[in-house]
């Protein structure tokens, strides 16, 4: 069970795992999000779900490696199984026919989870307009599977090395521009920096959208608290409340500190596990 049936590497440290688990997939809903280990002593990685297949039961996975377990998770071989595959965990996205034009914005990492948002909201009649980007050509992923879920695809590098010169914020700023009336709903996921801008562009449209908030979690039930939000005030957890609240109640000031609190340790454990691999080559 939780075989990684096939693995991809789409830059030095970004991957996609493609995970036997046939009751997740039969479940697995857009917006929500599974927990992984990689090994009995491992650490729980919360990933949201990029796509899914019930009939064949697989789920699909993209990660980062930012830390040790990352690292070990993408040092893992097809073939090899994981410890343990938890999901689907979160409510799902508020999907419908809105009757309409939406607009879906993926940044980075973030173009695999808003994957089976656009993909149900095409299934479902929406005229889906759909922007990614990414620092660079080389990390824009899924791009294909990004085109087949939507009506039209633009692209944005902050460098200018593959679609328009800029940020997703440019384009989607443009387009509230010149069809705010048309564009009935909004979903942004990407680095919280960048769910921040998009939220400011939808707001001074007078628009509101959705952000997924993939905190600091461990246990995935709320018992924890780690993944403590601030929304509206009130304090959410985004494992239980979430991962998607509306941007413009979300205090990403208060999320971006709490996200940065644990960067020393992992950096740490990342290195350290680094020296171990080097060692263990260099003895044979």
């Amino acid at each position: 069970m939780y075989k990684i049936l096939k693995k991809q590497k789409w830059s030095d440290t970004i991957f996609s795992n493609w995970i036997e688990a046939p009751f997740v997939a039969k479940a697995a809903q857009p917006g929500q999000f599974i927990i992984l280990i990689t090994n009995e002593n491992g650490e729980r990685i919360p990933l949201t779900i990029a796509d899914s297949n019930p009939k064949e039961g697989w789920v699909q996975i993209v990660y980062q490696v930012v830390g040790a377990s990352t690292l070990e998770l993408s040092l893992m071989n097809e073939g090899e199984s994981l410890y343990a595959f938890v999901g689907p965990l979160g409510i799902p996205s508020e999907i419908e026919n809105f009757g309409g034009k939406v607009l879906i914005i993926g940044g980075g990492i973030g173009i695999a989870p808003i994957h089976p948002v656009a993909k149900k909201l095409k299934e479902l009649g929406n005229y889906v307009i759909s922007i990614i980007g990414a620092r660079t050509k080389d990390l824009i992923i899924m791009e294909d599977k990004m085109k087949e879920a939507s009506n039209e695809l633009l692209i944005a590098t902050d460098d200018g090395t593959y679609g328009q010169k800029g940020f997703v914020t440019n384009i989607m700023d443009d387009i509230l521009k010149k069809e705010s009336e048309a564009i009935k709903d909004i979903w942004a996921i990407g680095p919280p920096i960048m769910m921040k801008m998009c939220t400011r562009v939808a707001n001074e449209h007078n628009k509101q959208i959705w952000v997924s908030l993939n905190s600091i979690m461990v246990d995935g039930t709320g018992m924890c608290g780690a993944c403590r939000v601030s929304v509206g005030g009130k304090t959410k957890f985004a494992c239980v409340d979430g991962p998607e609240f509306r941007g413009s109640l979300v205090n990403f000031e208060e999320m971006i500190l709490r996200q940065r609190q644990y960067c020393d340790q992992e950096r740490e454990a990342l290195m350290l596990l680094e020296e171990k691999i080097r060692r263990q080559a260099s003895n044979g």
